[in-house]
């Protein structure tokens, strides 16, 4: 087998490879070799089928195994030999297109390299890190967000009309040509105008009621109502108002701890202070995090492979052409062709991106099958009802599965780096640290 190289030009890389037609014969002889013990052929006893019949029989189809194996192993040992990694995969076509057996392969194989990383010194790299205490005006402030969300109702006064967000209890019986259903009439009913869990327009019509009114709202049951005998039917549900209430946030006491499931009012401050100070934490490491990207990107500069940027820049226009256009479905529009600031932000991500992944191949940094299967489940909760299905999609996807494993790999990465720089805490508000992350958002 012979291999020549054809071009050597930055990170661009071509090769002639020529597999012999002796080399291919030999290696379908091995092959039949192999497979003999096993045939059987009429006439003939088990593996005892000569060696000119299966070659008459069989050759045919193992000559194109046998160049294929010849191909894909001379260029396992090209990049075993030479070092190189291909950043995408290489492009391979076969140039003597009039090939017919007995004459040798001639193939050219092209790609582009990764780069050589440089090392960097990471225990040079200084960041600061912000830290956010839960004030007792945050935790007062989260507790009324939950005591608005633990609502309760009182009764309005005598005479009060029922607006939207009101709860009133209402006995109905609802009627289809004049019958009553079955499942259509309720007593003491607590419903709340607005909430939706009525058929459409029902809730709408009793706005504005008093308590002791009665008054018929007329639907019409949706065509896909789950009841086949009642959709797309109308319908008159005589409802006896008996209360209106309005809401109101429940008391922050032990009673409202009770119900988040804490023991007691004390318990769910502290909780809810845990929470708080785990959001600032996640917030100030998004922080913390841009300012490592930034650092890196300053104290590294190497060349970068123009297919990788290229399809990174064409990515960020396409995802950017969606946020702006968010009407645009789909992908039958026109080619959106990258701007010089797409094309920036591409060498960027793909620089970051290649220097992540070296440090992390050095470090040994792996995704754990239970952190792999971590991702999956959460991905899966926004498929209700399919997450089986889901799983075995991921399973059977290697490309998704990348993309699951790409994030994770890359915030362990990111932590690794972190424990290696020097990292000074700085107290902040919350304030300041809303204004950093708004930072990180316009940019």
């Amino acid at each position: 087998m012979q291999v020549t190289e054809t071009l050597n030009e930055g990170l661009k890389r071509g090769y002639n490879i020529v597999v012999s037609a002796s080399e291919l014969d030999d290696k379908v002889n091995e092959k039949l070799v192999e497979a003999q013990p096993e045939v059987e052929m009429k006439g003939f006893r088990k593996g005892k089928v000569p060696m000119a019949l299966l070659k008459k029989q069989f050759g045919q189809r193992l000559l194109g195994e046998a160049m294929q194996e010849s191909i894909d192993g001379a260029m396992n040992k090209h990049f075993e030999d030479s070092g190189d990694r291909p950043a995408l995969q290489p492009q391979v076509k076969m140039t003597n297109e009039d090939w017919k057996e007995g004459d040798d392969v001639h193939v050219e194989m092209s790609y582009e390299a990764l780069p050589e990383i440089p090392e960097v010194d990471l225990k040079s790299v200084e960041l600061e890190k912000l830290v956010v205490k839960a004030d007792d005006a945050a935790i007062e402030e989260a507790l009324k967000s939950l005591a608005e969300t633990a609502q309760d109702f009182k009764a309005r006064r005598k005479g009060s009309k029922a607006k939207d967000g009101d709860q009133v209890v209402i006995d109905f019986v609802g009627k289809v040509d004049g019958e009553e259903f079955e499942g259509g009439s309720a007593e003491d009913y607590p419903l709340v105008l607005g909430s939706n869990s009525f058929i459409p327009g029902f809730e709408e019509q009793l706005v504005g009621v008093k308590a002791e009114e009665e008054k018929d709202v007329n639907v019409t049951f949706p065509e896909e109502y789950g009841a086949e005998h009642l959709a797309g039917k109308d319908a008159v549900f005589t409802c006896t108002v008996k209360e209106v209430k309005e809401p109101v946030a429940a008391e922050i006491n032990d009673e409202l701890a009770t119900k988040f499931g804490a023991e007691d009012l004390a318990a769910l401050k502290t909780q809810i202070a845990e929470r708080l100070e785990a959001e600032y934490a996640g917030a100030s490491r998004a922080v913390m995090k841009r300012a490592l990207l930034d650092a890196l990107d300053e104290l590294v500069s190497f060349d970068l492979p123009p297919s990788l940027v290229e399809a990174e820049a064409k990515q960020i226009a396409h995802q950017l052409f969606h946020e702006e256009n968010p009407d645009v479905e789909g992908h039958d529009h026109g080619e959106i062709e990258p701007t010089d600031e797409h094309n920036k932000l591409a060498e960027r991500r793909v620089r970051l991106g290649l220097l992540l992944a070296e440090l992390g191949q050095k470090a040994e940094v792996e995704v754990s099958d239970a952190e792999m299967t971590q991702a999956i489940m959460n991905q899966a909760r926004q498929y209700p009802g399919q997450e089986r299905q889901f799983f075995e999609f991921v399973q059977q996807n290697a490309q998704m599965q990348q993309q699951l494993r790409a994030p994770i790999f890359e915030d362990k990465v990111i932590d690794y780096v972190f424990e290696l720089a020097q990292v000074s805490d700085k107290e902040v508000n919350k304030d300041d640290l809303q204004k950093a992350v708004e930072a990180l958002e316009e940019e």
